[in-house]
């Protein structure tokens, strides 16, 4: 079995079909920030005022692991986290740190920052007047949003397996199947628990309307998480998602994806997805059938009221 060095950054050569990002000048190959961002009194107030917002929507809603770690991290103390405390606090739990980013990275490099215990989050925070709308992860998505979830020791190791994982996605050029399973677990994820169905995608907590829409909405699918299914299954990036994908604990979604090997998956899959995002099969462990009348609609070009 080849050994892999994940302390080295992989390499995505121009024959890997990815996004092609410009690197802002004066960082090197990690994508790094020296330090982060120092926010003005303004920005800390976005903060704020998202922060209030999205812990009155997530009563209920938010699962138990997120609210604990919101706790452990002091994310409560008003404005923007400092970074350097946080870190003290995760890396004595997990090992993980957050580190700044200018902006949205390219796979091999996030990909590398995972695999070694490191949460890369948006050095900037968006505008006052547009809370609802980001055209990039900003520091609320990935520091609410994210960050405190990877207190929780099972979900910390599911971030690191699949920052590991990203050496054979680029290997068999499946960037797009790896990052299916992101976007369906650790981005617009459910988990089961004994209080019913509650939140753990970082899209969704850090969502006032999707915090609503995706456990209360008619119009979503929702369904039991198989991984080979999710990696064949296309996504929305812009709106709602027409399906979110459920699971019963974080353990068991460590064990799906530690376990499997993904060789046969990549080597069995074309380079465009099996699956639609609003797709139901007859393998689907279904929780809710979607009436798919918000997407049917328009989404958010409509208008509509998602709920």
């Amino acid at each position: 079995m080849e050994q892999i060095d994940y302390s080295i950054m992989p390499t995505a050569s121009k024959d890997v079909f990815a996004a092609c990002l410009q690197k802002p000048p004066g960082l090197s190959d990690d994508w790094l920030e020296l330090s982060q961002r120092i926010y003005t009194v303004g920005e800390h107030n976005v903060w704020d005022i998202l922060y209030r917002r999205q812990m009155d929507i997530l009563d209920g809603r938010a699962c138990d692991q997120f609210n604990q770690g919101l706790e452990l991290l002091d994310f409560n103390n008003g404005g923007v986290p400092d970074f350097s405390k946080s870190n003290e606090i995760l890396k004595s739990i997990t090992g993980w740190t957050v580190v700044p980013v200018p902006m949205l990275i390219p796979d091999h490099v996030f990909f590398y920052h995972l695999a070694n215990k490191r949460f890369p989050a948006g050095n900037f925070i968006r505008a006052g007047d547009r809370l609802d709308y980001i055209e990039e992860p900003d520091v609320f998505h990935d520091a609410f949003g994210h960050v405190p979830l990877l207190t929780d020791p099972d979900f910390a190791q599911y971030m690191e397996a699949y920052g590991k994982a990203g050496w054979k996605a680029i290997q068999y050029n499946h960037l797009k199947a790896l990052s299916a399973l992101y976007w369906y677990t650790v981005e617009f994820g459910l988990i089961n628990t004994d209080k019913g169905m509650r939140i753990y995608g970082a899209g969704i907590l850090s969502s006032a309307e999707e915090s609503i829409f995706s456990l209360e909405g008619n119009s979503p699918n929702r369904i039991y998480l198989n991984v080979d299914r999710v990696m064949r299954t296309d996504y929305k990036i812009n709106d709602l998602q027409q399906s979110y994908f459920v699971i019963d604990s974080f353990e068991e979604l460590f064990k799906q994806t530690q376990e499997r090997p993904f060789d046969d998956i990549y080597q069995n899959i074309g380079a465009s997805f099996q699956y639609a995002p609003s797709a139901i099969l007859d393998t689907d462990h279904i929780y809710n059938r979607g009436s798919q009348e918000y997407a049917l609609r328009g989404g958010h070009a409509s208008g509509e009221k998602p709920v």
